[in-house]
């Protein structure tokens, strides 16, 4: 069986390092926000060219904690709006209702499974004060139609980051330099989650951003709202990215370019190798906006080739099969209609692409979608 996702296999590589890692953490007795935590926000926020990380418990957590710090520092109020994208993770919604705010469900743009821009235009009202783009499964949203619409309406624009660590807008299309995931906006969200680009052994999120205020709130607001030990001068939580994980993520970030454009190769095989009319690939530039977190086809009868592909022995999964607004825990949005999500999420299946992979295992692959 060609599995999914072997998690044991991807970190193999890392074991004797993160034994030695292992080794040193029980030598120097530091557990909490120590070296390793700071180490890893002054590394990743150099890699994803911003100029603040704050390292926190996950990437729900990092969503949450960047929409209560605006509210905090009055650039956002409880009830606002904030625009999501209708087919997203349920993560990105649950996190605008957490920090007491309301989401606007978008409609995305089916060929990409992105937000809308368009639709975003179409949606603005004057209750809208932040637009949450969502580069889902590894690509990036048009950031730059999204800002032109957020700065015509003075909104703020976050980015939900959590699938995207490394994709990568090129010189030329975005300011003048080249910029990653993480820096396309006032703040961003990442997510460390296992099975990631950039994942560690067990749960961890960041935030990035440029804004010293906001930075300076959030370092305080992920740790009780305090600054100083037994001073807590805001309503804080306790969301700190664990120091084990920070020291493994150290060491796997400088491989992480090295995952990606592995991920790409195969992206690219699929994309000129797969051809059966009964398969929809994803619309990829071939640029580096696309890390393809996950791989996702589409095709109208997706349970009958999910069993063809596992009677075949290749292991799939669905990225989404219910879409947010169909979900019991969102009632308020049960009997919405967001048509293209619909069909998004009937439709979408996501096939092994991991660097792990044989050439062998790829091969397969190809051979057995063509034949179905």
């Amino acid at each position: 069986m060609i599995h999914f996702l072997n998690l044991k296999k991807l970190n193999q590589p890392f074991e004797a390092a993160f034994q030695n890692k292992m080794k040193q953490f029980l030598e120097g007795g530091w557990y909490i926000l120590g070296n390793e935590v700071k180490q890893f926000e002054t590394d990743f926020a150099t890699y994803c060219g911003a100029k603040h990380c704050i390292g926190v418990g996950n990437g729900l957590d990092a969503l949450v904690l960047i929409f209560k710090a605006y509210i905090h520092l009055g650039k956002l109020q409880k009830g606002d709006e904030v625009i999501v994208p209708a087919n997203t993770y349920i993560a990105s919604i649950l996190a605008v209702l957490q920090a007491d705010l309301v989401p606007v469900l978008i409609e995305p743009r089916l060929e990409t499974y992105n937000i809308n821009p368009e639709e975003i235009e179409a949606k603005i009202t004057s209750n809208i004060k932040a637009i949450l783009p969502v580069h889902l499964y590894g690509q990036l949203c048009e950031m730059k139609a999204i800002h032109n619409i957020a700065q015509k309406h003075n909104l703020l624009v976050i980015e939900d980051a959590a699938q995207a660590h490394g994709s990568k807008l090129e010189a030329g299309s975005w300011k003048l330099d080249e910029a990653r995931a993480g820096n396309l906006s006032h703040a961003a969200a990442f997510s460390f989650y296992p099975g990631k680009n950039l994942g560690a052994l067990g749960d961890g999120g960041a935030i990035t951003t440029n804004d010293d205020e906001l930075a300076e709130v959030l370092f305080s607001i992920r740790n009780y709202g305090s600054k100083v030990k037994y001073e807590n001068e805001i309503m804080g939580v306790n969301s700190r990215l664990d120091e084990l994980q920070a020291a493994f993520l150290n060491i796997k970030l400088k491989q992480l370019d090295s995952e990606n454009e592995s991920r790409r190769s195969i992206a690219r095989r699929y994309l000129s190798e797969i051809k059966n009319n009964k398969v929809i690939l994803p619309t990829w530039d071939l640029s580096q906006n696309h890390v393809f977190h996950l791989f996702v086809i589409r095709t109208s009868n997706r349970l009958d080739l999910q069993k063809y592909l596992k009677e075949n022995g290749i292991d799939t999964m669905i990225h989404y099969p219910i879409p947010p607004h169909k979900q019991k825990a969102l009632t308020n949005w049960n009997l919405s209609s967001f048509p293209i999500t619909e069909k998004i999420h009937d439709e979408v299946l996501s096939i092994p692409l991991n660097s792990g992979l044989k050439a062998s295992e790829i091969q397969h692959i190809i051979t057995v979608l063509n034949h179905y």
